[in-house]
């Protein structure tokens, strides 16, 4: 297989980690930290930012560690089952054989969590959360991603009929709905559902489906120009409101990511909301929003 050109993205964010790179804590921090692997667990890292989504984490120049470095807790890799084998891109042209899931995240993130004593971010015991997008063959992909969690299962969080228990790391499905029901029919799972607004109010139990997930378009109209309409603001916190009585989580895709005041506006009022997950491709951008706005004692702090 061919290899693929490196995404605008990647280029974009090359640049931008080559000028800023000296200013982000995490980084600083992380350069000074024994190699994966060393087995110290003794210094306690920066504090890792609960609500940080990287969008297509795999576009970024270093797949996963980027985000890493930038504290974030969560990110997301598109995943297609090619030969058996599950590779990482958004398109199928963008594939290559090397770029596994296997070797981009899972492998990465066990190596990280034995040298940081059983954790992803050293001395905070905070899960990251892989989103994984099924783009083909949802069920078949599924259960080809179900094996290779399987042989990760001490770093995973876990559920068994509605019993979950924390791990390091929990797996979260999204993309093709077709692996919905080969996840129903597991008893043990090593990975949970991304939902949607329908399936708020439903029997689906938070072990199944602890996520809810949807595109800001289809639900507003207020890109961050002006002030937020009052009834856009209300149906914001009545849709956060109504997943966390039933203990769920929520994440929007496509909200503005261009740097500027619109961006921030949209982003204040996810935080004001009590959204968990707030999505970008530009780490250094959030990292910084999020160390300025989302603080302790901030009022929609939790």
């Amino acid at each position: 297989m061919a290899l693929a050109r490196p995404t605008r993205r990647a280029l974009v964010t090359s640049l931008a980690a080559a000028l800023t790179g000296a200013a982000v804590p995490g980084r600083a921090w992380a350069a000074q930290q024994p190699a994966a692997g060393s087995g110290a667990t003794g210094r306690r890292g920066p504090a890792p930012l609960r609500r940080a989504h990287a969008h297509n984490d795999y576009e970024h120049p270093r797949p996963l560690l980027d985000a890493l470095d930038h504290r974030f807790t969560s990110a997301e890799a598109d995943i297609w089952l090619v030969d058996g084998q599950l590779l990482v891109g958004h398109d199928a042209e963008d594939l290559t054989p090397e770029r596994t899931l296997e070797a981009l995240y899972l492998a990465p993130l066990e190596q990280r969590i034995r040298a940081n004593g059983g954790w992803v971010h050293r001395g905070h015991r905070q899960p990251f959360q892989l989103l994984v997008d099924l783009k083909n063959t949802g069920a078949q992909t599924y259960r080809e991603l179900d094996r290779q969690l399987r042989r990760h299962r001490h770093m995973m969080t876990r559920a068994a009929g509605d019993r979950v228990r924390t791990g390091a790391v929990t797996a979260v499905v999204s993309g093709d709905r077709a692996a919905r029901a080969p996840m129903e029919a597991q008893h043990l799972r090593y990975a949970f559902y991304d939902g949607r607004l329908d399936d708020l109010g439903t029997p689906a139990p938070a072990s199944f489906i602890p996520l809810v997930s949807t595109n800001w378009t289809l639900s507003f109209a207020w890109t961050g120009v002006g002030p937020m309409p009052a009834a856009e603001r209300e149906k914001l916190h009545g849709i956060v409101a109504r997943a966390h009585a039933e203990r769920r989580r929520v994440r929007f895709w496509a909200t503005p990511d261009t740097p500027g005041p619109a961006r921030d506006a949209v982003w204040s009022e996810l935080l004001a909301a009590g959204v968990d997950h707030i999505n970008t491709d530009d780490l250094a951008g959030l990292e910084s929003f999020l160390d300025r706005h989302d603080r302790p004692g901030a009022p929609w702090a939790r």
